[in-house]
């Protein structure tokens, strides 16, 4: 049977937005919020968000997804991710008003959307918030992403044979690679001091969500996808940033050949099948 759906408007700062609830047969003291990020609205691409959304319902868990102001059906200016903080509280505000029974809140979010909920705790040590589900966090900075270029694509390109016969056979412009490689190389270089010196307050504040977040984070990350590359290369450089997965309450893993979306349905119902997996723990648990 299809979980009910319940559209609600709501108010942040002013405006009107706007959000869907779907709702378990019966109440349950643990939801997710599915926060939406970048020029993106609460379907998500190839409707993820909406079959996220009735499965946890399915599942037992209330899911309430929404447009952002500027997004969608809501209105008022779009926000940069950094600055959603009253967005997420508007709608986490909004989700326990409208399901009675809920008691903690799991944030879930992709990409620049991730990084908004570890945001949103750093800045406002929510109590509700009892867990994250992380996909693909975004961290860039211009070191972060020399440094993947430089690993990732060069990397790949050295080891294909593919690329081998090309040069042997004179089809590759050889000064012309050895020139943008010798740059990614001089740019990760002189960035890096930089980087050490002083990462970006967004990055800065991630780290400490990371750090002093005490619930349950689970961190999905896609083997093809440039953006949970620089992640992963983004924690390798912080302070014991090894540490930050290594608790009893954290997870990782590494869905190793995804894209930064999950496009194909076998992707996709990974992402769901952690995710329930997450929830039945957190709620089984208690904590």
């Amino acid at each position: 049977m299809k979980p009910a759906e319940i559209p609600i408007v709501f108010a942040c700062q002013g405006e009107r937005l706007f959000g869907i609830l779907s709702c378990p047969e019966s109440s349950a003291e643990v939801g997710v919020l599915i926060i939406v990020g970048g020029p993106q609205y609460r379907i998500g691409s190839h409707r993820q968000f909406v079959l996220l959304a009735r499965i946890l319902a399915a599942a037992g868990y209330p899911c309430f997804r929404f447009d952002s102001r500027g997004m969608g059906d809501s209105a008022g200016d779009a926000q940069d991710f950094a600055d959603s903080r009253p967005d997420i509280e508007a709608a986490i505000d909004t989700f326990f008003a409208n399901s009675p029974g809920l008691q903690r809140v799991v944030l879930w979010g992709l990409c620049d959307a991730a990084s908004a909920g570890l945001l949103y705790w750093q800045a406002t040590k929510d109590y509700r918030v009892a867990g994250m589900i992380l996909l693909n966090p975004w961290v860039r900075s211009e070191q972060t992403l020399a440094h993947t270029r430089v690993r990732h694509y060069y990397g790949q390109r050295l080891s294909s044979k593919a690329f081998w016969r090309k040069l042997l056979a004179g089809r590759v412009n050889v000064f012309r690679a050895v020139g943008e490689l010798s740059a990614q190389l001089v740019s990760m270089v002189k960035l890096r001091d930089e980087s050490a010196r002083a990462s970006a307050p967004f990055q800065q504040q991630m780290h400490q969500a990371l750090r002093d977040f005490s619930g349950f984070i689970l961190l999905i990350l896609s083997g093809r996808d440039y953006t949970a590359q620089e992640f992963t290369i983004w924690l390798e450089g912080l302070p014991e940033g090894h540490k930050l997965l290594a608790r009893a309450n954290r997870r990782c893993e590494r869905l190793i050949d995804a894209d930064h979306t999950f496009a194909r349905a076998i992707w996709r119902q990974q992402v769901e099948m952690l995710t329930i997996q997450s929830l039945a723990q957190l709620a089984g648990t208690g904590e």
